[in-house]
């Protein structure tokens, strides 16, 4: 049975819990399509748990969020909610960055890393590296294992 993901204006700490677990199983899942060498599906997956870390993370940086994100968005049933719960619970893509920026430096690099394995997953490696940074697929693998170690290190508890 699918468990629906908590939402941050009902509760944060259960969103944030949620979230972090999230994180874990898709960590784990990248590590066994690294063993079976699917590197591009791994980078995906890297990229879901570093994403679902970062909504997690934001749940104890939301006054600070809620600065940059002021104001409400309408979600279905024409309901209305503040839009950095919005932007907690739905951790768009093209604000990944902006919000990481706001956790810490090391959270925003390791999202930049992130950013890179996103553009990868769906290049691949480019040689010339024009349409990617990485220019073999162990040189992505080698940062999805940095991201992965960052992952557990952050969701040790």
């Amino acid at each position: 049975m699918v468990q629906e993901l908590p939402k941050p204006w009902f509760n944060l700490e259960a969103y944030k819990k949620t979230r972090l677990e999230e994180a874990k199983y898709e960590a784990e899942i990248a590590r066994k399509f690294l063993e079976q060498n699917l590197i591009r599906n791994a980078a995906g997956k890297a990229f879901q748990a570093w994403k679902a870390l970062v909504a997690a993370l934001a749940v104890d940086k939301r006054n600070e969020l809620e600065k940059l994100y002021p104001g409400y968005v309408k979600i279905r049933g024409n309901k209305r909610v503040k839009r950095v719960d919005w932007v907690i619970l739905i951790m768009p893509t093209t604000l990944l960055k902006e919000v990481a920026m706001i956790i810490s430096d090391e959270v925003n690099n390791f999202t930049n890393m992130a950013l890179l394995l996103h553009q990868y997953q769906y290049n691949g490696p480019d040689k010339e590296g024009v349409v990617s940074f990485y220019r073999s697929d162990e040189m992505a693998k080698q940062d999805i294992l940095r991201l992965l170690s960052e992952i557990d290190k952050l969701t040790a508890s």
